[in-house]
């Protein structure tokens, strides 16, 4: 990948890690949370499995895994950067606007509040779509068939997530937050 479009892609994801670093200071207090070791295998394996997947293209050798599913071109890696962004853009501000409530793991916090503003109201879970647009993105830069499969690990691992989110949710918050399933899709506004 061409220096430019690496940096770049560099400094879209330590924006994203960034922040969220920074913003989890301030998060509300649990008040239930999924145990560690479901959130370890469920959660952060994946996610670091993904991240091995997108990193140095030699560990992979001349496997199938290397082979490309797009070509190495500026457009390419254009698109594929305008992708990361957006998604990055999108996970930020949709954290932004969860404010105190958010957690990185599955968790109900003291004094939940239900955000249905913003990105919000066109899907219940925006941060996990921009962040899965970052691994896409991603994955378009790299060009090679193990991007996909990173992007592949990452939505089952968000969907399992989202799944028992929305149990708790649904348990806490009662008919708003069934009413709020209805008119809103879960990852991909009126699809899915």
């Amino acid at each position: 990948m061409p220096p430019f479009f690496d940096h770049a892609l560099r400094i879209t994801w330590i924006a994203v890690l960034g922040y969220w670093l920074w913003a989890a200071r301030s998060a509300k207090p649990v008040q239930q949370q999924e145990l560690f070791a479901k959130r370890l295998l469920a959660y952060w394996l994946p996610l670091l499995l993904a991240a091995l997947l997108l990193g140095s293209g030699e560990w992979f050798g001349h496997s199938l895994l290397r082979e490309q599913f797009v070509p190495h071109t500026t457009l390419v890696y254009s698109l594929g950067l305008a992708v990361a962004v957006c998604g990055a853009a999108l996970a930020i501000l949709s954290r932004v606007l969860l404010g105190r409530n958010w957690s990185a793991t599955v968790q109900l916090k003291q004094e939940h509040e239900l955000i249905t503003i913003g990105p919000y109201r066109v899907v219940r879970h925006p941060i996990y779509t921009g962040l899965l647009l970052l691994f896409l993105g991603n994955a378009v830069m790299v060009g090679d068939w193990r991007g996909l499969l990173a992007v592949a690990i990452v939505l089952a691992s968000f969907w399992r997530k989202l799944r028992l989110e929305e149990v708790w949710l649904t348990e806490h918050f009662g008919e708003p937050y069934r009413r709020y399933q209805a008119r809103t899709k879960a990852l991909i506004p009126g699809v899915l």
